[in-house]
């Protein structure tokens, strides 16, 4: 008796057994059907479909896993694949927003960094200012102790200093070290007065003029 009680169980758990492999292999077609649909879908683009249907697999092996080994119920492994299809859908459409603002973060910082295609420098190149020139935006530039920043406010000239012949540090004129040439329209009633003044009046104006020209 207890011999026919024990096959009864035995019997019991085989059919319980069949009905579970029944429902994991109905589930597995139906979402082998749907992973062919998908992939002709996304034919186009195949990274997606690739990674979409690897995230699907997972999530389908891991829910034939539950329903024969664990005795999950059929709604439990549904879920476990919702889940998988939710955050494969939700990924695909973040990573083009993420990747958008990481570019404007980038660029919004590349001016920060100090000589890195930035800065002082352009393109990675130092610009030299030894003759002079305009800087016409914002540009950092290294001082002593940190960094300086000029053209914020506007287009900035850049002058190089020179030593005059008087020892003074100043803006030298292009072309000032040329010579001068000036005309002297005199007019007076003692002509012969003047003549005989005309060296001493030559001499203080080449004094005046020289002094001048040293000055500039």
């Amino acid at each position: 008796m207890a011999e026919l009680d024990g096959l009864d169980d035995l019997d019991l758990q085989v059919d319980a057994l069949a009905q579970s492999l029944g429902s994991a292999g109905a589930l597995a077609a139906g979402f082998d059907s749907e992973l062919k649909r998908i992939h002709q879908t996304f034919a186009a683009t195949g990274n997606q479909a690739r990674s979409l249907g690897t995230t699907l697999s997972g999530g389908l092996r891991k829910a034939i896993d539950g329903v024969i080994l664990d005795g999950m119920n059929l709604s439990d492994a549904l879920g476990i694949v919702g889940k998988s299809m939710i955050n494969t859908a939700f990924n695909a459409a973040v990573k083009p927003v993420t990747d958008h603002f990481g570019a404007l973060l980038g660029g919004a910082l590349t001016p920060l960094v100090p000589f890195e295609k930035g800065g002082a420098f352009s393109q990675g190149r130092v610009t030299p200012f030894a003759n002079g020139g305009i800087v016409s935006g914002p540009v950092a530039f290294p001082i002593r102790g940190g960094m300086g920043l000029m053209g914020e406010a506007g287009p900035e000239a850049i002058m190089p200093l020179a030593r005059g012949a008087n020892g003074k540090l100043g803006v030298q004129a292009q072309g000032g070290a040329g010579p001068i040439n000036v005309v002297m329209n005199i007019q007076t009633p003692d002509a012969q007065g003047f003549q005989r003044s005309q060296s001493q009046i030559a001499a203080q104006m080449s004094r005046v003029l020289a002094r001048g020209t040293r000055n500039r």
